[in-house]
């Protein structure tokens, strides 16, 4: 999935405030309170993610919330595949995403980090950290040196992890990771949906393209449906191509190959 700017302009009124947790005293906890409010806020949010159609809307709307509600403008959702494959959903800007790039063209960084240890990577000079030496030399071209990665958790799961970037050095806080965290939760299982019911539609859609492909077959060399199937596999493993792309090119040329 590609990646794509999220509209980091759009009626930020519609979205959090800044909630620093140094600023809300103990007490602030009624009604009406600044504690109420952002749980208020996280309960809209919760609220909005569960309506986007697909993994790429949620976490688009996902970072605006997060953009508005840290006081930041470099951010990004990247998500996890099985094998430890990482995959850059949305980024706000062309620095974001050679960020994220260098991370997976490198295989480490602290979005891997983020993944690998189960905790939330903070790094106040991305330049010199020592902990990802390759991924620290390239980042001294991108020009963002703090760093806060942030798991998308689920109880069985990490779904994604957020990227919040600054060009300063020592921009983000234990306090901004605990902020981050509580977005986050609030946001991962909408992703996770998200990618279920993205991944549910697929199937359906490869099911009904291997479908039709089989009638071309059974009603052109009077197969039956085994044998029909059979055939789609064979040239799917000969060719290396998945029995989808094999099922849709039949459809659309009338050819196996």
């Amino acid at each position: 999935m590609g990646s794509q700017p999220a509209a980091q302009h759009a009626a930020l009124s519609d979205f959090p405030r800044t909630y620093p947790r140094d600023d809300i005293p103990p007490d602030a906890s009624g009604p009406g309170s600044v504690k109420d409010e952002f749980a208020q806020e996280l309960a809209r949010m919760a609220q909005v993610l569960h309506e986007r159609p697909d993994v790429e809307q949620t976490a688009e709307r996902f970072l605006e919330y997060v953009l508005a509600g840290l006081a930041t403008s470099h951010a990004s959702v990247v998500l996890t595949h099985r094998g430890g494959r990482l995959e850059s959903a949305v980024s706000t800007d062309a620095l974001v995403e050679e960020a994220d790039r260098l991370q997976v063209e490198l295989g480490e960084g602290p979005t891997y980090d983020a993944v690998q240890e189960e905790r939330s990577m903070l790094s106040g000079d991305a330049w010199a950290d020592e902990r990802w030496p390759q991924w620290s030399a390239g980042m001294a071209t991108v020009g963002l040196r703090s760093v806060l990665s942030v798991r998308l958790r689920t109880p069985s799961s990490t779904v994604g992890v957020l990227n919040l970037f600054d060009p300063a050095v020592d921009r983000f806080s234990e306090s901004d990771d605990l902020t981050a965290q509580v977005f986050a939760d609030h946001a991962a299982v909408a992703v996770a949906n998200a990618r279920s019911e993205s991944s549910l539609w697929q199937a359906i859609e490869s099911r009904r393209l291997i479908g039709q492909a089989q009638g071309i077959l059974m009603e052109r060399f009077d197969l039956s449906e085994e044998q029909a199937f059979a055939v789609l596999r064979r040239y799917s493993q000969d060719s290396n191509v998945r029995l989808r792309e094999i099922a849709k090119r039949l459809i659309q040329t009338r050819k196996l190959s």
